[in-house]
């Protein structure tokens, strides 16, 4: 059922469901659903259990993906959260394997992000590793002065 709360409820292989294999597209959209559903009966639901027992200075939540969860986030922790958005061109994403799916990649869970959010910092990752690396240590060092 999509209600379930995990994927073993279901009978799925979590390892497989982290990469980006076909098996993970098959079920997809029915994770996509479920997490739909538990956000809207709680926006929080996925933000608390990515911090939950978190005891380091400085954690890095990877891979948020609605406007809500930034502003959780925002309306918790306030001014220490620092916003990172990670961009590629549309090229470097194809070069990269990535092929556009109707209903998958136009939908929230791939870019609720698109807008309504003033980013910190937005990071280029088209392949340059000498820039990709600047840019990073140019956040790295911030971090350690808010430290």
């Amino acid at each position: 059922p999509a209600d379930s709360p995990s994927p073993q409820e279901h009978g799925l292989d979590f390892q497989r469901l982290l990469d980006a294999s076909a098996y993970k597209e098959m079920f997809r959209q029915d994770m996509i659903r479920w997490g739909e559903e538990k956000r809207c009966t709680d926006p929080g639901f996925f933000c608390r259990a990515a911090v939950e027992g978190a005891l380091h200075p400085v954690w890095v939540v990877s891979d948020t993906r609605r406007l809500s969860d930034v502003e959780w986030f925002r309306d918790v922790y306030g001014d220490v959260v620092q916003t990172v958005r990670v961009v590629a061109t549309e090229e470097t994403r194809k070069r990269r394997n990535w092929v556009f799916v109707t209903g998958v990649d136009d939908a929230e869970s791939e870019c609720g992000l698109d807008q309504g959010v003033a980013f910190d910092w937005v990071i280029t990752n088209d392949g340059d590793k000498a820039a990709l690396g600047e840019q990073l240590e140019m956040l790295l060092q911030s971090l350690h002065r808010r430290l």
